[in-house]
């Protein structure tokens, strides 16, 4: 019995798998947005350069440390 509940789940995960890739090809994004959009990041950017750190400056713009790491690095490279 739980072999076939197994069955079914792993089914059910591949099933959602093929039509998130399809999504992809065709060029759909999927998943969460970002949240650090360009009006906080470029908040976060002020707050840096009047001295404030990555981590107090992702406090005041209440978001996480490492999106807006992601965010930085990614504007970046």
């Amino acid at each position: 019995m739980f072999g076939a509940l197994g069955q079914f789940e792993r089914d059910l995960i591949r099933e959602r798998t093929k039509v998130g890739l399809a999504a992809a090809a065709r060029g759909r994004k999927v998943g969460r947005k970002p949240v650090v959009n360009d009006e906080r990041l470029q908040r976060a950017r002020e707050h840096i350069a009047k001295g404030l750190n990555v981590r107090e400056a992702a406090a005041r713009l209440k978001i996480v440390k490492t999106a807006l790491y992601a965010a930085l690095k990614a504007q970046v490279g």
